[in-house]
């Protein structure tokens, strides 16, 4: 059984994001779950795999940026 630390819900545009960190006797995990129309398709992210998995977001998050400047 998983134990929930915890639950976030994020609404982007027509999608629902929920974030749910929980832990098992295997360790801690981050599932993310993207729910569209009622199909829904889910990610899991052991916890030692956390801070890595945020830097790619972020070169993401700056890529994005970078090359909307100039195309607004």
């Amino acid at each position: 059984m998983d134990n929930q630390l915890l639950s976030e819900r994020i609404q982007i545009e027509r999608k629902q994001f929920f974030f749910d960190l929980k832990e098992n006797p295997r360790g801690r995990f981050l599932k993310i779950t993207e729910e569209v129309g009622g199909r829904r398709d889910t990610i899991i992210i052991p916890s030692t795999g956390l801070e890595l998995f945020l830097s790619s977001v972020e070169k993401a998050i700056e890529a994005d940026k970078a090359n909307s400047i100039g195309n607004s």
